[in-house]
């Protein structure tokens, strides 16, 4: 359904350095990373997309966290969100909502919120049962 997702930053070092912490917690693999351009991309391993995208905005003006964006990354279970979590707040990420059932989504929903150090909105979440 996805070719890719696109993320918005201000530093790329710092952005690179949260992004490249959190997305290894969910198994994600460096796919490119250019610092000279200011942007780096993960993938899923053996598939090809879709691709996980950081970069300073493209028409050189500068980033703003979009209000009612959120983009949800899938974990492989429920310590992995756990982790993503913790390694998200430990790199100057602030928290929208700690680990737990949200049950109100389903039965075995488990996710985690957080805001990254650009402001941008993002959830870790596994949907399968402990």
């Amino acid at each position: 359904m996805l070719s890719h997702v696109f993320v918005g930053i201000t530093d790329f070092e710092r952005a690179f350095g949260f992004y490249a912490a959190l997305l290894d917690t969910l198994k994600l693999k460096l796919k490119f990373r250019d610092a000279e351009t200011g942007w780096a991309g993960w993938m899923t391993a053996g598939q090809p997309r879709p691709l996980f995208v950081i970069s300073r905005p493209y028409d050189g003006s500068a980033h703003r966290a979009g209000n009612g964006q959120m983009l949800a990354l899938l974990a492989p279970d429920r310590c992995a969100v756990e982790q993503a979590h913790a390694v998200a707040l430990a790199l100057g990420g602030t928290c929208e909502g700690p680990p737990g059932l949200r049950p109100q989504y389903h039965e075995h929903y488990y996710g985690a919120y957080f805001r990254d150090p650009d402001g941008n909105k993002l959830c870790v979440c596994c949907h399968d049962p402990a």
